[in-house]
């Protein structure tokens, strides 16, 4: 009697201070008291619509809402602005599902198969191929004061240049900054169907560049249907020249290695090339490269090199069952 006691009264003390934390505020001040002895916290988050629940946090208890973990926005839409809409997209839709099929009838396998051709996935040279992008940097989400831009150079390339500053603000949350992001948006199908880029014919990743002598990261995104997988990213660092000279890099799919939100996982394994959604390209400012950063693209194609062998280039550790974040 006395432990079951002492344990209410324990949870009341902890409850009182979560109330003393929380904001003064005459509107719900009053009725966050009344309740705030009958709980605890969760009790008190429903009463602070500002209060970040659980399930929303980025780096959740057991699982995440939203798949930008925290970095999601929210457009609010009526019923009747979404109805014009999609009226408005039912053209665009048809004309999808009419590609879709006429390349699903006119597809010859023997023609995709071409030892030492590379087939071209990315193209450069109009505005409509720059508006498959999206540039991210870590000013974006107010952690930081990089910014990079994608746009066409004068010799109509690709060009996707900045400045990164690894000057955090003064907000006691963010501890390190400095980067800058491009990536492709999901290849989907027609009425809004996700789909996937299908390169498991191809073994070579192929890429026309101008840089200017700064490391940047290829990102392969092969996101998974649940929250544990949608961070799947497969990485390998693109080392470039500077000068004025083009250079192209050819690098087998097996070098890439499995990272999930900036960690390098234990448990490796090959690409799933047939699961491909998005492809990106970062650069940072750690280890003192801050400034300007300048990188031209031609092309990113694909190509299957009939000498290239190696399945994986890393070792797969075997790991016991029911290991956690392995």
């Amino acid at each position: 009697m006395y432990s079951l006691r002492y344990r209410l009264g324990a949870l009341g003390r902890s409850c009182e201070r979560e109330y003393h934390a929380l904001p003064k505020r005459a509107t719900t001040i009053v009725s966050i008291r009344q309740h705030v002895n009958e709980g605890c916290r969760l009790l008190v988050r429903q009463h602070e619509p500002d209060l970040i629940r659980p399930g929303v946090l980025s780096s959740g208890l057991f699982w995440e809402r939203h798949r930008k973990g925290g970095y999601q926005k929210e457009h609010r839409v009526s019923t009747k602005e979404s109805i014009i809409n999609g009226l408005k997209e039912l053209r665009t839709e048809f004309a999808l599902f009419q590609q879709e099929w006429k390349e699903k009838l006119e597809s010859d396998p023997l023609v995709v198969f071409r030892p030492g051709e590379i087939d071209v996935a990315f193209g450069f040279d109009k505005q409509s191929d720059l508006d498959r992008w999206v540039v991210t940097t870590d000013k974006d989400h107010g952690e930081g004061y990089s910014q990079a831009t994608l746009e066409q150079s004068p010799a109509g390339y690709g060009l996707f240049h900045g400045t990164l500053e690894s000057r955090v603000p003064k907000d006691g949350r963010i501890k390190r900054a400095g980067y800058a992001n491009i990536k492709s948006l999901r290849v989907r199908k027609s009425f809004k169907r996700d789909a996937f880029y299908d390169w498991s014919q191809y073994n070579t990743l192929v890429l026309k560049v101008r840089g200017d002598g700064r490391s940047y990261l290829i990102n392969l995104t092969a996101e998974g249907y649940y929250d544990i997988l949608w961070n799947d990213i497969y990485h390998y660092v693109l080392y470039t020249r500077g000068g004025p000279h083009w250079q192209v890099a050819k690098i087998p799919f097996s070098k890439f290695f499995l990272a999930s939100k900036g960690r390098v996982q234990d448990q490796q394994g090959p690409v799933p090339l047939n699961r491909i959604t998005n492809v990106g390209f970062s650069v940072g400012s750690r280890g003192g490269h801050e400034g300007n950063f300048r990188l031209e693209f031609d092309f990113i194609g694909l190509e299957f090199d009939p000498s290239h062998q190696e399945e994986f280039a890393y070792e797969m550790y075997r790991q016991p069952k029911y290991i956690v974040a392995t």
